[in-house]
């Protein structure tokens, strides 16, 4: 935070459409220049809540502050904000330079000024002299591209974007988001984007706010949220990651044959527990003569993706868990594995997000 205070402030913001509860007592304060991402499933509430933000949806209670000032109640027009929204929602009928100059004109900005804008902002996002075209003519990355120059024409101090990429192909998608970013960067905008998909808020965010069924289960960094999840439903939404079923007895953790040293396991009741870990957790190597935690494993199953692959295994010493490790194509061809074969693995109890069974998986 500044030492003004947040830049974007969400107080107890509850949304009701009748007797269903779309989001429950949401509080949240962005920084000035942070670029946060809403991160959930569908009908999680993060579109929601971004419509609330910009005044689209009226809370059923809560504040909404900007800076010091309580916008709450504010129609749109009169919040510093500029949208992009999935759909892109250009005007057909109005060729590029029109459509980013649409929000200027609207303010009765000099027609000189406009021109120079338009001009200025066109070439930011990578289209210069595309003044003249219109929508039909340019691809959906193109268009995304012309949405968000609109979106920044009138230098709003806050940048929404709902799902912005999610209509494009998978190439267009990973070279719009790294524009995006760097771009937000270069102007310090304070950002907030909608998303479902795991890998672009981990690739964009400074923060991101994870949202299940109207709530918010975490708030923290990519690394945070990755590495450090709060809740079941975060280690498993959040990234791949393998959930095994284990128990907590004698100050141990026993999973299958596997008895393991974990600080959850020096305090409670003796008691049933969910282990999470990451595939990248379960290592092929370096194995070490020694080391704990180390067995054998057999291949079920190897799924190809790239450079490295996907690993089913079970193992008598996990009982009936199975697990998922990631594997570099070299390291299966250098051993010669295949399905059938077996390996040693090592676990690293470090890694390990334990839930008692209560709190659910997700």
């Amino acid at each position: 935070m500044t030492d003004n205070g947040p830049f974007l402030e969400l107080r107890h913001i509850r949304k009701a459409f009748g007797s269903f509860v779309a989001l429950h007592d949401i509080n949240l304060q962005i920084s000035k220049g942070e670029f946060v991402c809403f991160l959930g499933p569908s009908g999680c509430g993060k579109t929601t809540l971004l419509r609330i933000i910009a005044g689209l949806e009226v809370q059923t209670s809560g504040q909404v502050l900007q800076g010091a000032r309580d916008i709450s109640v504010l129609p749109p027009a009169l919040r510093d904000y500029g949208i992009v929204f999935q759909s892109y929602a250009l005007f057909p009928n109005l060729n590029v330079a029109d459509n980013v100059a649409y929000g200027l004109v609207n303010r009765r900005t000099p027609r000189a000024e406009v021109a120079r804008r338009v001009t200025e902002l066109v070439k930011l996002v990578g289209l210069p002299g595309s003044e003249s075209r219109y929508p039909g003519q340019l691809s959906g990355g193109q268009q995304q591209r012309i949405a968000l120059a609109r979106a920044l024409a009138t230098a709003p101090g806050l940048l929404l974007l709902d799902e912005p990429l999610s209509a494009l192909d998978a190439l267009e998608r990973l070279r719009l988001r790294q524009e995006i970013r760097a771009l937000q960067q270069k102007l310090g905008v304070t950002t907030i984007m909608v998303t479902h998909d795991q890998e672009e808020a981990l690739t964009v965010a400074d923060r991101i706010v994870v949202m299940n069924h109207g709530v918010i289960e975490q708030v923290g960094t990519p690394m945070e949220v990755y590495r450090e999840a709060a809740t079941p439903f975060v280690a498993d939404f959040v990234g791949k990651v393998n959930m095994l079923q284990g128990r907590v007895s004698g100050g141990q953790l026993h999973v299958g044959g596997l008895r393991i040293a974990h600080p959850v396991a020096d305090a409670g009741p003796d008691r049933d527990v969910r282990l999470y870990l990451r595939p990248e957790d379960v290592l092929a190597r370096p194995i070490a003569e020694g080391d704990a935690h180390v067995f054998d494993a057999h291949i079920e199953k190897i799924e190809f993706l790239g450079s490295y692959c996907h690993v089913h295994v079970n193992a008598k010493a996990l009982g009936a868990n199975r697990l998922t490790v990631y594997l570099s194509l070299n390291f299966l061809s250098e051993q010669s594995l295949a399905i059938g074969s077996t390996l040693r693995l090592r676990l690293l109890p470090e890694r390990i997000k334990v839930f008692n069974q209560a709190q659910g998986g997700g």
